[in-house]
């Protein structure tokens, strides 16, 4: 799994994979310039705490610099402080202790100075990179991948201990870094490799063959630089990343009472000491590098201090010196990552717009935007949270962030917009940009909001004396064109009125109100700007959700519910789903729709309240069912709505909601799956006598690939496709029904053992009797869905049911049903059931049904009954032999059955190499489908590839049949197990994990029947005939439980028919 930043325009992949466990931080601490920033960077904190980047447990600090320029060094000595004082607090100490050090593990990050190109710092620059698999969808930031470098890459393994890092750079960290910490103290450098030319402007390490740190060049000469050197050539680059020991934490820390080192913490600055300017690697470390001597150290300047600062050196001279006597003695070593990659974020907006875009790609790469125009993007460009409505043109290489615009705009190459709306769009119409870099600022001017806009070109340079330019022009060629005579370089921002037409805009501008950079900066309102920003990815989200569902996209939304949930606004995603919902042309995507819903009340409940899976026929929800049951769509989804809205208080009524919803779902899918019903016929044919009985038996089914795509919505939505076997189990048929009229106008219905002593016996004289037939677990629930799917009975009809069965057959019918299969076994018993059922019933009433109609039957009688279900039960049970059934990615659902040709005589060798074990365990396969519906109709990534993997692994099993190969087959049945488990997890018991642990030796493959969760096993022996030898191995192990070995022959018959003579009534 990589996660990593864009660096220098190469593109970047993140979290592909599952996140291995980071670093439990006991503290994170983000240090700031700005006070009045500390309440909203500590806000940005808790919002990644709830995003799940953070552990539950971890105390998040925004710490305030003491004086706006301590230095990295001073920041980093006053977050240790306040580090320390919190936790000495939290143990119940009245002072600061540094024993609160030695098992926790903390991070530094220092926001830095200003960034002229993002008002909220270098560390919440936004980067056009995505997380697909992480769990909340979010807007990836600098300091987003730094804290999952510092979590998942450089901090795993270290020991206790203080980690400190800037985000004024774009890292880029592989994997498994490779640092050893075996015998680790002192201090640790993290250097990244850069070339030589790239090293003139930055710090590099130099270090003796053990990796001992012997001096730090900032700037170096050529000779010092290429003293530094690799064998490959590159560099040992200062990356910002540094890790002190307990040990050595606990010796900075003890400089905090030592003046004039006290002024860089805010207890020294409370009693009145003098501020000092202190750099973490040019004064803290640069002490403990062992070529340093002394003499040399107390009179250095580090580069951090200006050129104005030289009062100062005297003092500073006194700090060097109580960071000598306290860190001389602390052993610093490097850590190299020859793999990664480091690239300092400048002041440069050509180099700033390298790092954010992608030279020589094909085409823009836009993150979490909506754009209508996609093809009005130039090549390398990037969109990152914006939302973009007509004909927007951006340039090649040029980039967009945080904006809403409306076309038509024209954004020429090379170019930096951020932070416009559509209110500035109007000033924009007619032009075409060039290098130029466009920023809309959030202000607090004398207390009041407003906004200022700032324009300046790519290649400027402002400052430089007589080659200077602004706006990518000389200054004399500026002033000449603006008319402009006295502006200072600092004297660059003013107030935009976009309603002002060109005419005046000279005039108005010359008479705006300017600021210079240095002015605006305590003027910036981040929490407005970070308001803005959060906003305006909502409403692209929610285009997002509507172009998702809408366009039957498999994307996952569920990461965006999430954030939507945690960021404390729902509401209009709630909107959002009800008007897809209820516009919806396709029930799939009605369903889906309604899916998410619940997922988002789901969510709202944040884990309490109980499970999602539960009953959903409250009164209250009724009326909103009915809606829907009748096809009013908008009328339902309306109707949820406001019922919705009273069980949104506590969390028990929000799960409870969510099942309803749920509920709501399938009443779509069962509307859609009735679409078969255009595949059933029946044919007359000579009616039996009274009394006469119709006997139907079936083999059970064993499904060898493709489980899951054949049930609904995946079966139309995905297109489903089972290979499935019809077997007899121990020589027998063990599924069957029989149907015969009788003299009275009633229903005797009969369903246990084939004998009838021990069945369980109903009868039905009127329509009241009947009208459980959709309560699955109801007595005779099947049996009386078989009646009315056959048409036999209405139970709308103003008629009785004796009138009914006088007036059509002249009396009534009895039907009796038996499986010698156990219940849950995982062979398709209750389907294939009522294919029996229904074929017995339907004969006995003087009709004939083409098994290719009866399987679209069955799924009808299963919506009806309402136990939902898909189609390879019956298509397993009812056709003979060996088969694949199919569905296509449409409605009508209909299902066409395929015959596999196998070898002469494979059959048999096959039937030879099968056997069953039953695990003694009783399968919950409604709780599995209600979680896989879910995960589908959330996209779950993982999910939604497994079920494509499904479809295609039918095809190659189907081969392997055709080859007649038994290890082919073997490694089918092992590769569908392992799909199986993905599509459902908690399918496979413990107890039935011992068992196939112990057969494993002795089989090709084996897989659990069906859904999995328990009933049998089915097994592709290596060796013929194995009953009694596995029987033995099972004897032998303990704690399998009452398991039972069944031998199994593949049917070659399917649902056969037959007239036998009348019988005594039941």
């Amino acid at each position: 799994m990589e996660t990593s930043v864009v660096v220098r325009g190469s593109p970047s992949t993140l979290a592909r994979m599952e996140q291995p466990k980071g670093v439990d931080w006991t503290v994170i601490i983000l240090t700031c310039q700005y006070k009045d920033s500390v309440h909203v960077f500590q806000r940005e904190l808790e919002v990644r705490q709830k995003w799940e980047q953070i552990p539950p447990g971890t105390l998040l600090l925004a710490v305030e610099d003491p004086e706006t320029r301590v230095g990295s060094g001073g920041a980093t000595l006053n977050a240790l402080l306040v580090a320390a004082e919190h936790l000495s607090a939290r143990a119940g100490f009245t002072v600061v202790t540094s024993d609160v050090l030695h098992s926790a593990r903390i991070l530094i990050l220092h926001m830095g100075r200003d960034f002229p190109f993002d008002d909220c710092g270098r560390a919440f620059t936004c980067l056009p990179v995505e997380k697909p698999q992480a769990p909340v969808e979010a807007v990836v930031c600098n300091l987003d991948c730094l804290l999952d470098i510092m979590s998942h890459r450089l901090g795993p393994g270290s020991p206790p201990g203080v980690w400190v890092c800037s985000t004024d750079m774009l890292l880029s960290v592989p994997p498994n870094p490779g640092i050893s910490w075996d015998n680790f103290r002192g201090a640790r450098v993290i250097a990244l490799p850069g070339s030589t030319a790239y090293a003139r402007n930055h710090g590099v390490y130099l270090t003796d063959s053990q990796g001992f740190v012997l001096d730090i060049y900032y700037q170096g000469t050529e000779a010092e630089i290429q003293r530094c050197a690799r064998p490959d050539g590159r560099v040992p680059l200062v990356s910002g990343v540094t890790f002190f020991s307990v040990e050595t934490a606990e010796h900075l820390l003890a400089t905090h009472v030592s003046p004039p080192l006290d002024a860089c913490t805010y207890m020294g600055l409370d009693s009145g000491a003098r501020p000092v300017q202190l750099s973490l690697f040019f004064d803290i470390l640069l002490c403990m590098a062992r070529n340093v001597n002394r003499e040399n150290f107390l009179v250095g300047q580090p580069p951090e201090m200006g050129q104005g600062d030289s009062d100062v050196a005297g003092y500073l001279q006194a700090a060097r010196a109580e960071l000598w006597r306290e860190l001389r003695d602390q052993p610093l070593t490097m850590a190299y990552v020859p793999d990664g990659s480091y690239s300092y974020m400048t002041s440069s907006a050509s180099e700033f717009l390298c790092s954010l875009t992608f030279p020589g790609a094909p085409r823009a790469r836009v993150v979490h935007s909506q754009v209508e125009e996609l093809q009005l993007l130039g090549a390398g460009s990037s969109v990152v949270s914006c939302l973009l409505e007509g004909p927007v043109q951006l340039g090649a290489g040029s980039v967009l962030q945080h904006c809403h615009l409306q076309g038509p705009v024209h954004i020429g190459p090379g170019c930096l917009v951020s932070g416009l709306d559509t209110a500035q769009c109007e000033a924009l119409r007619g032009l075409e940009l060039h290098d130029l870099v466009l920023q809309g600022h959030h202000v607090q001017l004398h207390g009041a909001p407003g906004r200022v806009f700032t324009l300046v070109g790519c290649l400027d340079s402002w400052e430089r004396q007589g080659t200077g330019t602004y706006l990518n022009m000389s200054w004399s060629e500026f002033f000449q064109k603006t008319g402009v005579r006295a502006l200072g370089p600092q004297d660059l921002l003013w107030m935009l009125h976009p309603q002002e037409d060109g005419g005046k805009a000279l005039r108005a501008w010359r008479a705006c109100w300017r600021l210079s950079w240095e002015q605006l900066q305590p003027c910036l309102d981040r929490a407005a700007t970070l308001a803005s920003r959060r906003d305006l990815f909502f409403r692209q989200a929610l285009r997002k959700v509507r172009h998702v569902l809408e366009a039957r996209q498999d994307l996952s939304l569920r990461p965006l519910i999430r954030a939507a949930v945690r960021e404390g606004c729902p509401g209009p995603l709630l909107a959002t789903l009800d008007h897809v919902a209820a516009g919806a042309g396709d029930p799939g995507v009605a369903a889906r729709a309604l899916a998410c819903v619940a997922d988002v009340l789901g969510c709202m409940a944040e884990g309490q309240g109980g499970l999602r899976s539960g009953p959903a026929a409250n009164p209250g929800w009724m009326r909103p069912f009915s809606y829907l049951e009748c096809g009013d769509l908008a009328g339902g989804v309306h109707a949820l709505a406001q019922e919705r809205d009273k069980w949104l208080s506590r969390p028990a009524l929000l799960v409870r909601a969510a099942r309803h919803y749920e509920g709501a779902g399938q009443i779509l899918i069962r509307q859609a799956v009735l679409s078969a019903r255009q595949f059933v016929s029946t044919e007359p044919a000579e009616q039996p006598a009274p009394g006469q009985w119709v006997v139907a038996e079936c083999p059970a089914r064993v499904d060898f690939s493709g489980g899951w795509s054949d049930t609904p919505p995946l079966a139309y939505e995905l297109g489903g496709a089972v290979l499935g076997l019809a077997v007899r189990v121990d020589g027998r048929r063990p599924i069957g029904a029989r149907a015969r009229r009788i003299p009275e106008p009633e229903l005797w219905l009969a369903v246990g053992p084939r004998q009838d002593k021990m069945a369980l016996k109903i009868v039905c004289w009127s329509l009241d009797d009947l009208q459980d037939y959709c309560q699955p677990h109801a007595p005779g629930a099947l049996l009386k869905a078989t009646f009315i799917c056959a048409g036999i009975v209405h139970v709308g009809s103003k008629l009785s049911l004796r009138e009914q069965l006088l007036h059509a057959f002249g009396g009534g019918f009895e039907l009796h049903t038996w499986s010698e299969l156990p219940h849950g076994s995982g062979l398709g018993t209750s389907s294939i059931l009522a294919g029996a059922a229904l074929a017995a019933l339907q004969r006995a009433a003087g009709r004939v049904v083409g098994t290719e109609a009866l399987i679209h039957a069955v799924l009808h009688l299963e919506q009806v009954l309402t136990t939902g279900g898909g189609w390879q039960d019956q298509v397993g049970g009812l056709m003979p032999g060996i088969k694949v059934g199919r569905s296509r990615a449409q409605l009508p659902l209909k299902v066409e059955v395929e015959e596999i040709t196998v070898p002469e005589g494979f059959v048999q060798k096959l039937s030879d190499h099968l056997l069953l074990v039953y695990t003694g365990k009783t399968r919950l396969a409604r709780n599995l489908l209600q979680d896989v519906l879910r995960s589908w109709y959330a996209r779950v990534p993982a999910v939604v590839q497994n079920a494509h993997s499904l479809v295609q692994h039918t095809e190659e099993c189907a081969k392997a049949f055709r080859q007649g190969s038994l290890p082919l087959l073997g490694q089918c049945l092992t590769s569908y197990w392992e799909q199986k488990k993905l599509m459902a997890p908690g399918c496979e018991p413990l107890a039935v994990r011992r068992m196939m642990d112990v057969l494993a030796p002795h089989v090709h493959g084996q897989s659990l029947a069906g859904a999995g969760g328990g009933g049998f096993l089915y097994l592709l022996t290596k060796e013929p005939r194995q009953k009694e030898a596995l029987e033995a191995v099972l004897a032998k192990t303990e704690g399998l439980g009452n398991y039972s070995v069944h031998l199994v022959e593949v049917d070659t018959q399917g649902l056969s028919l037959q007239l036998l003579g009348g019988e005594t009534s039941t």
